[in-house]
């Protein structure tokens, strides 16, 4: 199956977005170590930050009308695709460790599969189901085989694992069922309004917590790391995936989520914290043979858009 432009386009947005969110686990775990910002801290600041990127950006671009009734379908989307998603993932790396968050994590494209069979009828292929397991062994070769960037809990709570499967759940059941409305609008003008009902539900809340942080203890390297996170974890990465969801079909979307542990390990390689063997090689090798065949399965392709 060849790659068309807009299904190029839909790719180079998922995988852009997802280096950006394996850069942004180191960040998150380093950020949480410097125990100067609680989980709800970090997701306010890239609540508030991308709320007021969005709607900056919108100002320069066509007027786009959001009538009501979809208006309470993006509030939906918002808690299950931003704040439960986010907010279950800062809470979890806080209680996992760093090898069982990378484990667990690994479940949300198979979720996605199901839900989106579910959701969008969309067929559960031999290919779509091999490519996930050629995929999955390669990201189990890669944790198993990995120093790691450290951070994250000493020992795994089991309150820890079931945030993490909160966490992939949550973001595939935005994935499946909000990829019609996503479809309607564009990026900019849908991500506004989520980001702005993810700030309306968090900020209001821990107004308390943002006022007592002691801002004058955070370090430059973890504010470096918290403006990151906010502009290039947020508000890029978040105007990516839109993008990839409008060209491609939600469980291809998701095989994306594993060129985060990926993109980890790189960078624990680059600074000196790991070093390349072939079974890292190989691992790598599987994660992006695994996105190919799902690419070829025929339920990859997005049905044809109006």
């Amino acid at each position: 199956m060849g790659l068309n432009k807009s299904t190029l386009t839909g790719h180079l947005a998922c995988f852009g977005a997802y280096c950006i969110f394996g850069f942004n686990i180191v960040c998150c775990k380093n950020i949480s170590n410097a125990n100067v910002l609680a989980p709800m801290d970090l997701l306010c600041f890239r609540a508030l930050g991308a709320t007021a990127l969005f709607w900056l950006v919108s100002l320069f671009l066509p007027k786009e009308k959001v009538p009501l009734s979809d208006l309470w379908k993006i509030f939906i989307a918002s808690m299950l695709g931003l704040f439960l998603t986010q907010w279950s993932f800062l809470k979890a790396i806080t209680m996992t460790t760093s090898i069982d968050t990378s484990i667990t994590n690994t479940c949300t494209p198979i979720l996605t599969m199901i839900v989106a069979a579910i959701v969008l009828k969309e067929p559960i292929t031999f290919k779509k189901v091999g490519g996930i397991l050629v995929s999955l062994a390669g990201v189990l070769i890669l944790v198993f085989n990995s120093v790691g960037l450290g951070g994250g809990a000493s020992e795994t709570k089991p309150l820890g694992i079931v945030l993490v499967v909160v966490n992939g759940l949550t973001f595939a059941l935005y994935l499946g069922i909000f990829r019609p409305l996503i479809s309607k609008y564009n990026v900019v003008t849908f991500m506004k309004w989520m980001f702005l009902f993810t700030m309306l539900v968090t900020v209001p809340f821990n107004i308390k917590s943002l006022i007592h942080i002691p801002y004058g203890q955070i370090e430059s390297r973890v504010a470096w790391q918290i403006a990151f996170v906010v502009f290039f974890a947020t508000f890029v990465a978040y105007f990516l995936i839109p993008i990839g969801q409008k060209r491609l079909r939600p469980t291809l979307v998701s095989m994306y989520n594993y060129v985060q542990p990926i993109i980890a390990t790189i960078i624990s390689i680059v600074i000196g914290l790991d070093h390349f063997t072939w079974k890292k090689g190989l691992a790598m090798i599987l994660v992006f043979t695994g996105v190919w065949i799902v690419n070829q399965s025929r339920a990859a392709v997005p049905q044809k858009q109006d």
